[in-house]
């Protein structure tokens, strides 16, 4: 089995090595909150130190309760037995694709690991474009063709991915597309996966979100965690709100064989973040507005240069197509021109399954707050981030970068066919 590390981590390490070796690289490819973790957070996890029995495989019933109330007040009344957690949603989106029978359906482009997940679970993915101007949800219309002629072919096709907001594209499909996504899995009777873990991070909090477990609770599975709302990647703690007693049965076993439990500390915290008390609703809040306001700030330089890119809507992320700023034939070759050339390190859209004359790529922008925990604590915490030193010094290290890129294209202009150091 060829199974290559991780293409966000990988990336990540990389950049660490350069920084290390004294290179000045600006970090765009790595999809970390970069912000601290709440202190009331640090005082639930302290208190809980000493538990170090393995507990119940779907987790403790105080964590999987307070996820029932999580989702409840989103208005998706759900039993506290239909909840299973995981050591980060990761692993239980992993484990679902053992357990949700046949192959599934990918919206392209999309978060790296669902495809390679799908490999490693013997699971063939369906690539289907998102609409136009959306992210994260295949396109209802083509979906319907996909499906037939994948089962024309002798395969079981059972499930659909979608992401409510997107990564890579930080877009956020809308309810009129979700309602006929909806219809079409009625339609195939497949089950709808719904990886949610950036739900709390739409940027406008007015914007009208719609889960597919809204109007399908019977064939939609939902994901979330805290990695991303609340800046605990390193904590590793996910829950999914599943559809039946049979499908919870099955993922259990899995559980039992690859994770046994999640940490008994993180578990306890995470059950009083499910709460939501106060003083970490307004933290999602300050949070929610930080990503939206940098993530918009460097969309527009981006934009000021030439590329293509449509403003994000949630998360902290961006996909600019950067085919009108020079010629490149992939999007590897424009990452790592960006890079080794420019000190700006990006994910090419290849890494997301999109094609590799698609000129995108995928940019994260939470890792411009700061470079410790009090420099990110005063980004959080400030009315006017973009003023601030660290960050205006990323921003500006940005738009010099993509200055010299669009000029090094315009010099290209005049270099005979011949010559040029890349093709069409």
């Amino acid at each position: 089995m060829n199974v290559t590390l991780s293409a966000t981590l990988a990336a990540n390490e990389d950049i660490a090595r350069r920084r290390r070796a004294g290179e000045r690289i600006l970090n765009l490819a790595f999809g970390e909150a970069g912000l601290p973790v709440h202190p009331a957070l640090r005082e639930r996890l302290a208190e809980a130190s000493g538990e170090n029995g393995y507990g119940p495989v779907a987790g403790s019933a105080h964590l999987r309760e307070a996820a029932a109330g999580y989702w409840a007040r989103r208005g998706l009344p759900t039993d506290p037995d239909m909840v299973v957690c995981g050591p980060g949603s990761k692993p239980l989106l992993y484990a679902l694709l053992l357990v949700v029978a046949g192959d599934i359906v990918l919206p392209m482009p999309s978060w790296v690991s669902y495809a390679a997940q799908a490999g490693l679970a013997g699971v063939n993915p369906i690539m289907v474009p998102a609409p136009p101007g959306e992210g994260g949800t295949p396109d209802p219309d083509q979906v319907t063709g996909a499906v037939l002629h994948a089962r024309a072919q002798g395969r079981t096709v059972g499930s659909i991915m979608v992401t409510l907001p997107d990564n890579p594209t930080g877009r956020l499909a809308t309810p009129e597309t979700i309602r006929r996504l909806v219809q079409v899995a009625r339609d195939l009777d497949l089950t709808i996966i719904s990886d949610e873990i950036y739900r709390d991070l739409v940027h406008d909090p007015g914007a009208p979100f719609l889960s597919p477990a809204d109007i399908a609770p019977e064939r939609t599975i939902v994901t979330s965690g805290l990695s991303k709302s609340l800046a605990l990647g390193g904590w590793r703690i996910g829950v999914a709100r599943l559809t039946s007693h049979a499908l919870r049965d099955r993922l259990l076993a899995v559980a039992s064989e690859i994770w046994s439990s999640p940490a008994a500390p993180v578990q306890h915290a995470a059950a009083y973040a499910y709460t939501e008390p106060p003083e970490l609703v307004e933290r999602v809040t300050a949070s929610r507005r930080l990503h939206g306001v940098v993530a918009r700030a460097v969309a527009d330089r981006f934009a000021r240069a030439g590329a293509g890119v449509a403003s994000p809507q949630g998360g902290f992320y961006l996909y600019p197509d950067l085919a009108p700023l020079r010629r490149f034939a992939t999007s590897a070759e424009v990452a790592s021109a960006l890079l080794e050339r420019h000190g700006v390190g990006v994910l090419p859209g290849t890494a997301f399954g999109d094609l590799p004359g698609n000129l995108r790529v995928r940019v994260a922008t939470s890792l411009l707050y700061g470079e410790d925990e009090e420099q990110r604590l005063a980004t959080l915490e400030s009315r006017r981030p973009l003023d601030l030193p660290w960050v205006a010094a990323s921003l500006g290290h940005l738009e010099k970068a993509l200055a010299a890129f669009t000029e090094t294209r315009r010099f290209a202009a005049w270099i005979p066919a011949t010559l040029a150091p890349v093709t069409p």
